[in-house]
């Protein structure tokens, strides 16, 4: 079954604007008991996204590890720059520029996208990479 695939996308700019849309989609995730990789470019934005994963909101909770090669992740949320879990399947959040390799393994992707022209951009390249596909994306304004 071929996954299904949503574009989050904000009227408003910057790169926190798109991280606090995936950690609300993180969360949402988690709590229907879903295993859930966030796909980021590097490091910087790694650390970013994990230290918002703490703080965005009043009482929130996500259990979440970094992916390393030398041990497997156990939390429901893995973050990673490459290496892709093989126990996580539900969910993949892409906050990456690309087309995530291997998505068709997970049964949703979920995009993000910000006012940026840039961050558009490279996101309408990625809806038309999975149109091209045969895969039917949704989208939704947030």
């Amino acid at each position: 079954m071929p996954p299904r695939v949503d574009f989050y996308v904000s009227d408003d700019a910057g790169a926190d604007v798109r991280l606090r849309l995936a950690c609300r989609v993180a969360e949402k995730a988690y709590l229907a008991k879903q295993q859930v990789v966030v796909l980021l470019d590097d490091a910087d934005s790694l650390k970013r996204f994990d230290d918002l994963l703490w703080t965005f909101g009043d009482g929130s909770f996500v259990p979440h590890d970094t992916v390393t090669p030398a041990a497997a992740c156990e939390a429901p949320v893995a973050l990673t720059t490459g290496a892709l879990p093989p126990g996580h399947t539900d969910v993949l959040l892409n906050l990456g520029s690309a087309v995530p390799p291997s998505f068709e393994r997970f049964g949703r992707v979920a995009e993000f996208l910000d006012a940026r022209p840039e961050v558009r951009s490279a996101g309408r390249e990625r809806f038309k990479s999975y149109r091209g596909r045969s895969l039917d994306p949704q989208t939704h304004n947030v």
